[in-house]
């Protein structure tokens, strides 16, 4: 029997302990329960101290699990810092004299007095007596106490005590008047945080040790595995309050070693929602508090002027254990604190994705936004990162993965829409931002981006009427946003007028947008309606005018509008005032430039568009204009060396990219930042779109089809590296030069720069064009017919190679058709001089004189006020 009773005692101090340890509060006190009637004093008068010892030590439990439940139920005080009171709290002052009796009777074992007194000192905090506290903990002796050989449940203990008693010290500290005295418990303080965190580590370590293995073996009584242990408010105090403190004092070295070194431990499935933390807490240190320059990597050693600032370890000797950390062996270590912080963000990021809460269930609802709210921070520092080094593509990947909780979260859909944008997914984009607006439908930016991207990228322009309009139609709760509401509505009805093809989406149900399948309507060919169309851009314009009179942006599409109706006297006027609000914006110099040579001011011109040169020197819009310039006032020569300046340009600026691409190659994460600057963002005039210089739909699909093409057909043209637009600088600017030569009759020169041009881009519509033109100059009318029937094909609303098409069926006498491609040439750009005047001299041919009269005079008209290049290569974007 008394081996019987001797096994049962044994067998309830074991559950006792895995109670305490695993933090079963409830169970514990039943346990605690069952204890104290053991303890009554048997017949033995002998007995009778070990008997009081044992009720003592149920007390004693009794005790921990009251305190550890009223902690449990007051979480949100106590990360508040608000003291708990024995009034309102019963289990608080239970405990406290459960336990206050134990320790004035003494009759514990000292094993057991010192547990006491430890609880006792964290009851004492939570009360807010920080002194009881401290002196409670100085009682129990806790800086001499080894973790060595102890159960789980005295590291859990030892733990609490030691952050306890750095956060009293900490909360203590402003009755110290010695400076000497204060540094002196400072790091006091900070030795009680690192000694907490170090046997914190090993507790949980440890602890998930035990209940898998009691797990594994199914022992009755466990029903709980790891995953459902929670840390406590002092565990989790424990693990963060060293680096926390060192952050606060401004000690980012320190605080930095921290989180490497909780960050290295080997992670149990308690502090994953900790190690996440932890991580986004280090990638913020090292985006904003580190500059690349003093990075040091994560297994190499301390850069040798942080070495002075850097203390020995605060961790008493005492210690030890220490915890498990994961091996070196085969580990990739980042280069720089940008990679650093990103691979930080993309594991957090992988947790946040794994453990996010996407239950619609009202009683989930509080966990819910927790997950919601740490995924977000996750995505917007991914965001700052992968800015940083332009790899917004991958940042669209990361944020469509986060899609599958973000349901009605304006901010993630709103950061997924600006991310495609970002990485030229504007389809997609916009897609996302009709969503956005949805979400939030009195937001006036929404639309007004994806109006943007409509006008822009896609070309999209019913879509942008449709966007703008939705800004509109929000009155005056659009407050700024109005006029540039106003402005995005009057730049689609002005592309509309002067653009031939418009590419929409089609249309399903009521206003809805199929993304998937375009259709392309009929260009506006009807001078009615290209009238109209201008009419309603110039009011629409104006009533932004009106809205916003300080802004220059809308004052130069104004301008801009009234030179494309030919009003050149009203357009220098607004355009002056244009200027008056910003002196050094590009576009308005390029377009005063052009207004100038419209009205046959060349040097004017030319001086402007040389002082826009200085202030842009990278802008090859701005140089091919004055290539052109140069050309009708001085001759091809002076144009010809500024051609020369612009291929040295050119190669300065590819040298500047290969040199950004290269410099960081050893960086997983290192790609050049293509900035939307002057000499990359092209509108391209005259040969890549020659008859209007505009990004219309027609040219922006012949580019994607010549694009294609040139690919299949050419094997090197995977060995270009950077923005496509530079290398269809290039392609222009040899193709410029060679209808330079051209025009000195010096062909073999320029039969040189077209072969350049055609080794970039074989199939584009300007090669084959300008191919065409030099088979015409050498007589060869038949080829050249044939190579212009090409570029048409490409480019069929390419009105500069209709008019030379039709002049050369002219020359091989099949005039009617030469009559038709040239009438077709005008109903896609009713103002181009050049296609009237060859008209007339086809209809004169024929015998139509009177005809022909009209059209030589409308050319006259025309001519008189056009620009050595087309308005519309000042691009209408908003």
């Amino acid at each position: 029997m008394a081996a019987k009773a001797s096994h049962s005692h044994v067998k309830l101090e074991g559950e006792i302990e895995r109670c305490r340890a695993e933090g079963h509060w409830g169970q514990l006190r039943h346990l605690a329960q069952q204890l104290l009637p053991l303890a009554r004093p048997p017949r033995k008068v002998a007995a009778a101290g070990g008997a009081q010892d044992a009720e003592d030590y149920g007390i004693m439990l009794l005790a921990e699990a009251l305190l550890e439940e009223c902690l449990k139920e007051n979480f949100a005080k106590l990360k508040d810092s608000i003291p708990l009171t024995e009034k309102n709290e019963p289990k608080l002052s239970e405990a406290k004299q459960y336990l206050t009796s134990i320790l004035s009777r003494g009759k514990l074992r000292p094993k057991y007095m010192t547990e006491a007194m430890l609880i006792l000192g964290k009851l004492h905090y939570v009360e807010g007596s920080y002194r009881d506290a401290i002196s409670m903990y100085a009682r129990a002796g806790i800086d001499d106490l080894s973790t060595k050989d102890e159960p789980l449940y005295m590291l859990r203990l030892v733990t609490e005590a030691f952050v306890i008693k750095g956060l009293s010290l900490e909360r203590s500290a402003n009755s110290i008047a010695s400076r000497a005295r204060l540094c002196e418990r400072e790091e006091e303080v900070m030795a009680c945080f690192e000694t907490a965190c170090v046997i914190a580590q090993v507790y949980l370590q440890e602890l998930e040790k035990t209940l898998n293995n009691t797990h594994s073996r199914s022992i009755k009584g466990s029903n709980v595995t790891c995953s459902e242990f929670e840390l406590s408010y002092f565990l989790e105090a424990a693990l963060q309050s060293a680096y926390v403190t060192h952050l606060k004092k401004g000690n980012i070295v320190k605080g930095m070693r921290s989180l490497r070194e909780i960050l290295r431990t080997v992670e149990t499935k308690s502090t994953q929602t900790f190690k996440m933390t932890a991580a986004k807490q280090l990638a913020q240190v090292l985006l904003h508090s580190l500059s690349e320059d003093c990075y040091w990597s994560p297994l190499s050693d301390l850069l040798p002027e942080f070495m002075t600032k850097e203390d020995q370890s605060y961790v008493s000797n005492l210690l030890c254990r220490r915890p498990e950390l994961y091996t070196e062996e085969n580990a990739y270590c980042p280069q720089d604190n940008v990679e650093e912080a990103l691979l930080l963000l993309l594991i957090s990021e992988s947790m946040a994705n794994r453990d996010a809460v996407i239950s619609r269930a009202p009683d989930q609802q509080d966990d819910r936004a927790i997950s919601l709210r740490d995924a977000s921070a996750v995505y917007d520092l991914l965001s700052i990162t992968l800015g940083r080094r332009g790899q917004y593509v991958m940042l669209s990947e990361c944020l469509e993965r986060a899609m599958k909780f973000a349901f009605d979260e304006f901010h993630l859909w709103y950061q997924l829409a600006l991310s495609m944008v970002a990485c030229g997914k504007s389809a997609y984009a916009v897609s996302v931002l009709k969503e956005c607006a949805k979400l939030r439908p009195t937001d006036p930016t929404v639309p007004l981006l994806a109006a943007k991207v409509c006008i822009g990228s896609l070309h999209w322009l019913e879509e942008g009427e449709y966007f703008a309009k939705m800004v509109i139609d929000l009155g005056e709760d659009a407050g700024e946003s109005l006029a540039k509401g106003y402005l995005a509505l009057g730049l689609t009805y002005s592309l509309q007028a002067t653009d031939g093809l418009v590419k929409n989406p089609l249309k399903t149900g009521k206003g809805e947008m199929n993304l998937t399948k375009a259709k392309e309507e009929r260009p506006a060919t009807l001078k009615g309606t290209q009238d109209e169309l201008n009419k309603k851009a110039l009011q629409t314009l104006e009533r932004a005018r009106d809205l916003a009179p300080e802004d220059h942006q809308i004052i130069l599409y104004l301008s801009l509008q009234l030179a494309l109706v030919r009003q050149i006297s009203d357009a220098v006027e607004h355009l002056q005032e244009a200027l008056q609000l910003c002196k050094d914006d590009l576009n308005s110099l390029h377009l005063l430039a052009l207004l100038f040579s419209s009205q046959k001011h060349y040097q004017h011109a030319l001086d402007v568009i040389n002082m826009a040169v200085v202030e842009y020197p990278e802008s090859f819009s701005l140089l091919f204009t004055k290539v052109k310039l140069e050309w009708v006032h001085k001759g091809p020569e002076e144009a010809l060396v500024t051609c020369r300046h612009m291929l040295q340009m050119w190669q300065m600026v590819y040298n500047v990219l290969q040199h950004s691409g290269s410099e960081k190659g050893s960086s997983v994460t290192e790609t050049p930042v293509i900035k939307k600057h002057n000499g990359l963002h092209l509108t391209l005039p005259d040969a890549h779109d020659a008859d209007s210089g505009s990004q219309r739909a027609s040219s922006l699909a012949a580019s994607r089809l010549e694009q294609a093409m040139s690919e299949v057909t050419m094997q090197s043209s995977a060995m270009k590296q950077g923005p496509m637009q530079l290398w269809t600088a290039l392609e222009q600017i040899w193709l410029q030069a060679a209808e330079l030569f051209m025009e000195q009759q010096h062909l073999k020169e320029a039969s040189f720069c077209i072969q350049e041009a055609a080794s970039l881009f074989p199939t584009s519509h300007a090669v084959l064009y300008m191919r065409g033109r030099l088979a015409e100059m050498k007589g060869n009318l038949e080829e050249a017919r044939q190579l212009y029937d090409e570029a048409l094909t490409v480019n069929p609303a390419g009105v500069e190679i209709m008019h030379s098409l039709g002049l050369v069926l002219s020359r091989l006498e099949r005039r009617d058709l030469a009559q038709k491609v040239l009438r077709d040439a005008i109903q896609i750009q009713t103002t181009s001089h050049r296609a009237w005047n060859s008209l007339g001299e086809v209809l004169q041919a024929q015998g139509k004189n009177e005809a022909a009269i009209e059209c030589f005079l409308t050319a006259l008209d025309l001519e008189s006020s056009s620009p050595v290049i087309p308005f519309t290569v000042i691009p209408r974007e908003l």
